[in-house]
């Protein structure tokens, strides 16, 4: 599955309103001992659980913070299909499935007056119509970031411009690509058929999946392997087992940190992204510290901590002030060219099709 903006809002004036006569949010009216002993099982991409900023919210409320963690769209939507909701609490499902859930049943509308930072989250993602359903939003934004070209700068020394590079027979065997029906978007891409409609990738006809199948065979004497998790290519890339591949801004900040030379470009014919959103199961027994978790990791000072560990860019404008400098220049001084740039992933409606056509792309010989 899976660098993941901000912009400057005050509160909305209703909401500071009701907090000057007396309304409080749920964190402050809860008492932060109701819930010790509970466990909150959030299925989520990898990093989205991860110790640095669980933590705090764990010794708030003396519960415990337990991550699955999932590698595609397709298999979150697996998980919890046949009542396998009722095991989770929180999801983050990305913008090309998010609406199926909402339309399924399987997530409820969250509480947005809960929410004390909503107002200060991203208009861009907030405002979008895709998990809203009569006035009521199902998701809350979090994360959002590109599917980036990701390369070792000391085996791949001069900096590629193109997705074509990975069908360079120079780099035979060296090359990896996720296990996703996203690589039909990259050909799409890389055909040029999103120039003047973005939601062609995602509406592809039955020709141009064709000439996608064809194209990504035509390459597999390059694929290493198609990696299905963050931490197995990352893997390959210590290992020496691959020069380049698709991957998330959280590949290079895990194996920088480790004293590698790994970098990522947004190639010529552009690049496709995603938006996670928190979303809570229509099953879940725990919905009120869920709602807890969506108004503690809201808060800039969290998301701050989210955008150090996965390098993805947040949804709450104001956490780029509680970033190093570093990290503040990466993403939140970059985050309204990555807005313009990328083709962000839409909901595939014929997704059946789509997986055949990658299914067939990796039994061919």
């Amino acid at each position: 599955m899976k660098n993941r903006i901000f912009s400057l809002l005050l509160l909305p004036f209703v909401l500071m309103m009701s907090c000057k006569s007396g309304t409080k949010t749920s964190e402050t009216t809860n008492d932060s001992t109701s819930f010790k002993g509970q466990t909150l099982n959030i299925l989520c991409w990898e990093g989205y659980a991860d110790p640095l900023f669980t933590k705090g919210f764990e010794q708030k409320y003396g519960v415990i913070v337990k991550g699955t963690y999932f590698g595609s769209s397709d298999e979150l939507v697996s998980k919890l299909q046949g009542g396998g909701d009722a095991s989770y609490d929180i999801l983050s499902p990305s913008s090309d499935v998010a609406s199926y859930l909402v339309d399924a049943g399987l997530v409820q509308s969250i509480d947005i007056s809960k929410i004390s930072e909503w107002g200060n989250l991203s208009p861009q993602l907030k405002n979008l119509k895709d998990v809203v359903r009569e006035g009521k939003s199902y998701g809350m934004p979090f994360c959002w970031g590109p599917d980036y070209l990701v390369y070792n700068a000391d085996k791949v020394t001069t900096a590629p411009d193109s997705w074509s590079i990975f069908w360079d027979p120079k780099y035979k065997g060296k090359v990896s690509l996720w296990d996703d029906i996203s690589n039909i978007y990259l050909v799409g891409q890389l055909m040029g058929w999103d120039k003047t409609d973005q939601s062609v990738l995602y509406n592809m006809n039955e020709d141009q999946l064709k000439q996608a199948k064809q194209k990504l065979i035509e390459g597999k004497s390059n694929i290493r392997k198609y990696w299905a998790t963050a931490g197995e290519l990352n893997d390959m890339f210590k290992n020496g087992e691959v020069y380049m591949a698709v991957g998330w801004p959280l590949t290079p900040a895990a194996l920088n940190a480790q004293g590698m030379n790994i970098k990522a470009v947004i190639p010529k014919e552009g690049a496709t992204g995603w938006i996670d959103r928190l979303m809570i199961t229509k099953a879940t027994p725990n919905k009120e510290l869920a709602m807890l978790w969506l108004n503690y990791i809201s808060k800039p000072e969290n998301m701050a901590l989210v955008a150090q560990v996965t390098n993805y860019n947040v949804a709450n404008h104001n956490a780029g002030a509680k970033m190093d400098s570093i990290l503040r220049k990466v993403l939140s001084d970059n985050s309204d060219y990555y807005l313009q740039t990328l083709n962000f992933w839409q909901y595939v409606k014929d997704r059946k099709r789509y997986n055949e056509v990658w299914n067939e792309v990796k039994s061919a010989q």
